[in-house]
């Protein structure tokens, strides 16, 4: 496969790292790159486009790299009207190409453990369940030309948090509610607390730039015993606890799984996006739909 990347920021460097020879070229209207618009790339030059790009010009470039039957990995979220990105799937089917929205946290090894635990029923009856995730990048959030707009860390971290239900429980959010937000530091929302239910769930979803110490954590609450994550695999060393319940009560008995530090989720998603068998498959935006439908209900 043969890629190009459009969009030479945070992102867009992080790709080139794990696409290796892969990697065709770069484009980017403000950086020093091979092209400064996609469609001065010559088409017969690549197969598969790589969008890391503000959120406002995603879907410009979509049409026109689904014009050409390119194959297309797009970084979250992917913010449209709701037909747009219906358009955008049914283009992919029609041309027999792949588009699909990255949300890396889906290879996380402790949350692929937490859908396998939810799976096999090891906690019993789900009664509720927390998520956390917080940076210290507010400033870097503030001083950026497009990220500190609109509904800030909603769309940003919000999405995510979304997507991580979406994947844990396969099953579409049912109710949405911005429970509080503040603009500490920023224009738009800094902090957020948001609570929705899936499959009769409670779900608290909380998000912060101002944690100034990067933190992600994770509860599943059972009739049977819980769940606990601790950290992501980018900051640190990341540990899953599976607590069994005690009858009536008492201390529970605990299993530790331990997942090193360094972060598998890029080269996992870029291996995932990259593979023949996954293009030939056909593009479902189901999700996108759904979390794009769920933020529009919020601010």
């Amino acid at each position: 496969m043969k890629a190009i990347i459009v969009g030479m920021g945070v992102q867009g460097v992080k790709r080139k790292k794990f696409l290796k020879k892969n990697f065709i070229s770069s484009v980017d209207p403000e950086k020093k790159t091979n092209f400064k618009q996609l469609k001065n790339v010559p088409l017969d030059s690549y197969d598969s486009v790589y969008i890391c790009t503000p959120d406002n010009e995603k879907i410009k470039l979509i049409k026109y790299a689904l014009k050409y039957k390119k194959n297309i990995l797009v970084e979250k979220p992917l913010i449209a009207k709701n037909y747009q990105i219906k358009e955008i799937e049914n283009l992919a089917k029609k041309n027999k190409v792949f588009v699909y929205t990255a949300y890396n946290h889906r290879f996380e090894p402790s949350i692929i453990k937490a859908k396998e635990t939810i799976k096999k029923k090891t906690l019993g009856k789900i009664y509720s369940v927390r998520l956390f995730y917080g940076n210290g990048t507010a400033l870097l959030v503030k001083k950026s030309k497009w990220r500190d707009k609109k509904k800030g860390i909603i769309t940003d971290l919000g999405s995510h948090l979304l997507d991580i239900c979406l994947f844990l429980f396969d099953s579409p959010i049912k109710k949405i509610n911005l429970i509080q937000y503040n603009k500490f530091e920023n224009k738009s929302p800094d902090q957020a607390l948001v609570n929705i239910r899936i499959k009769n769930i409670n779900i608290n979803l909380e998000m912060s730039y101002t944690m100034w110490k990067n933190s992600f954590t994770l509860d599943l609450i059972g009739s049977k015993g819980s769940l606990h994550i601790n950290s992501l695999c980018k900051w640190s060393k990341s540990q899953v606890f599976i607590r069994k319940r005690k009858f009536p009560s008492g201390k529970p008995n605990e299993k530790i799984i331990n997942f090193k530090k360094g972060d598998p989720t890029w080269q996992l998603e870029n291996q995932f996006f990259l593979n023949k068998d996954k293009i030939k498959s056909k593009t479902n935006l189901t999700k996108d739909i759904l979390i794009n439908t769920n933020l529009n209900k919020l601010f």
